[in-house]
């Protein structure tokens, strides 16, 4: 009688399993880059290398080596200042943006009447921000939210002077109180951005086991105990992500790529509009691989 060997069904590992999860994740990212950003990608940074005039014969490609490059770090007044102030405003923003929408997603995630409202109320300014609603000037909606933000900012500017001098009298460190008094000033810009890591903030926390903090609430932990010991390091990586993801933002759209717009399709020149863009580019993606790897050493990950 002749045997036959059982069949083996190949069964994936976890980590396996979690890599084409997350090939299938950035799959759709993948396919709209390579079908409709690539190239674009690539005639870009050959545009740069370029000297480029549109006659009566179509357009003239003509190589021109780093000459763009050197045009905008060299000779054009403005683009190292406004990406200088890129940075800077960058380098203010990012820190309170992510600590604003942690410390407001722990508050939300809190038991209270109306808290699905009060939900609603934060994300509001993402929605108002949308390009539908900002070319919507002349409604009354956002004429009064405009209207809003500038006696706001009135206001804030008295209580900045009233902060920074109660801080100075008391000892602290002038260069803490500027910084401290430009966040005040920037409250509503930092509202207005905080929406997305507000939200994905409040998703991860909600992730975290409620028996964690049962658990501490017996061993006689604090509220402070608790959010350094369980919530603060569960949702490490999700301050990666937003950092990532606010840095990304508030790239975007600033002075920076008005500056590149208004080179290319104002003053036409594509040449040196394509070499901001890639000095700015190269820039922003200096910035993101320096946090990326800081952070992701702080980095808890639940097994």
């Amino acid at each position: 009688m002749k045997l036959t060997a059982p069949l083996r069904t190949s069964r994936r590992t976890y980590s396996q399993r979690k890599a084409i999860y997350g090939f299938l994740y950035v799959l759709p990212w993948l396919l709209g880059f390579l079908f409709f950003f690539l190239v674009p990608l690539i005639a870009s940074f050959r545009f740069s290398l370029s000297n480029i005039e549109a006659n009566s014969n179509g357009i003239i490609i003509t190589y021109a080596g780093f000459k763009n490059y050197v045009e905008a770090l060299t000779v054009n007044t403005s683009f190292n200042r406004t990406l200088t102030e890129s940075i800077s405003t960058m380098v203010v923003n990012v820190p309170l943006i992510v600590i604003f929408s942690l410390f407001l997603a722990v508050l939300l995630n809190q038991k209270f009447l109306g808290r699905t409202a009060a939900r609603a109320v934060f994300f509001l300014p993402v929605i108002l921000a949308s390009g539908v609603i900002m070319n919507l000037e002349s409604t009354s909606l956002v004429q009064a939210v405009n209207d809003s933000n500038a006696g706001g900012k009135a206001v804030s500017g008295l209580g900045s002077f009233e902060l920074a001098r109660l801080m100075i009298q008391a000892g602290v460190s002038e260069t803490i109180v500027d910084y401290l008094t430009g966040a005040v000033d920037r409250i509503y810009q930092i509202v207005s951005q905080s929406g997305v890591q507000l939200l994905i903030f409040l998703a991860g926390i909600q992730t975290i086991s409620p028996q964690l903090y049962e658990a501490s609430k017996m061993e006689g932990a604090t509220g402070y105990e608790a959010f350094w010991k369980i919530t603060f390091p569960m949702v490490s990586p999700l301050i990666l992500v937003n950092v990532v993801y606010t840095i990304i933002d508030s790239f975007s759209t600033n002075e920076m790529t008005d500056l590149i717009r208004e080179t290319g399709f104002e003053a036409f020149n594509f040449g040196l509009s394509s070499a901001m863009a890639w000095i700015y580019f190269l820039a922003v993606s200096l910035i993101l691989l320096i946090s990326t790897y800081l952070i992701s050493k702080k980095v808890f990950y639940q097994n």
